[in-house]
């Protein structure tokens, strides 16, 4: 018979634990789960937020891990860090990812080079050296933050888009290949969410004009996200796109012939005007 994962108890590591989606997940499972390892870059960040978590939720054991996980090196003291003090490992949230907005011809690729270390490399390195741990406490499970962009190439997001692309299709492929070890793995795909992401994102300060081009009623919450990833997981459901509305429309838009798809996309794109190319 399948064992069942549960976030009741868990033992979970949070990847870009310091702000938005990440912090959010640690809001939400600090309640009910038994320890969470919280791994950012900020280190003032993850004091911040493990202290507000202590006072929150006392039972918790809370473990800051300052770290860059652009560097291979930084994702392998993390790893051993957990092998050697032999932390039962339940859960990984592969959250951590970055995001470029603007025309690809003018990208810096200071900017992207990060993006393509953190949302492929990192995610898809870090799953493979803890993969191990997570078979040794079964049943586990593995929540990969994908976006509803991996679905569809994006014209301004065109690496993004790309880079989400891989992380849904290799949590696909890892959830079959899983399937019958007691480790679930989940894609979250959410989309237009807000967070600080479009502002980091954003060349020219465009935060704004990024979110606005979104109908709000795409748009979810943090909170609303967060919850319904986490019931995902424990009902094994192998993607969950929180919003109903953008959930019908990308489902359904997967049964139209593509160059549909691609006039549609182009449309929505629209006209832009030229930009301004000096460093950021």
């Amino acid at each position: 018979m399948k064992l069942s994962f549960t976030i009741r108890g868990t033992t979970a590591l949070i990847t870009g634990a310091t702000a938005g989606l990440g912090a959010e997940f640690a809001r939400q499972l600090a309640p009910v789960a038994s320890r969470l390892i919280l791994v950012g870059r900020r280190e003032e960040r993850l004091n911040e937020l493990a202290a507000s978590l202590q006072k929150s939720a006392p039972q918790v054991r809370l473990d800051p891990f300052k770290a860059d996980l652009a560097l291979p090196s930084e994702r392998e003291r993390l790893a051993a860090w957990i092998i050697r003090e032999e932390i039962p490992l339940t859960l990984l949230v592969n959250n951590a990812g970055l995001g470029d907005l603007g025309p690809f011809d003018n990208a810096e690729w200071k900017r992207l080079s990060p993006m393509l270390e953190v949302n492929v490399t990192a995610l898809t390195h870090l799953t493979h050296l803890l993969l191990p741990m997570l078979r040794l406490q079964i049943p586990s499970a593995i929540l990969n933050v994908s976006s509803v962009a991996g679905y569809f190439p994006l014209p301004e997001m065109a690496v993004y888009a790309a880079t989400k692309a891989y992380v849904t299709s290799f949590s696909e492929a890892l959830r079959m290949e899983l399937a019958h070890h007691g480790v679930t793995v989940t894609a979250l795909c959410p989309g237009p969410v807000a967070t600080e992401f479009f502002e980091v994102a954003s060349r020219y300060g465009e935060s704004i004009r990024a979110m606005d081009r979104s109908h709000p009623a795409l748009a979810t919450t943090p909170q609303t996200v967060i919850r319904k990833a986490l019931r995902g997981l424990e009902k094994d459901k192998p993607g969950v796109i929180p919003n109903k509305l953008l959930a019908l429309l990308v489902r359904s838009s997967l049964l139209l012939p593509f160059p549909l798809i691609r006039a549609a996309i182009k449309l929505g794109a629209g006209p832009k005007s030229p930009r301004k190319t000096e460093a950021v």
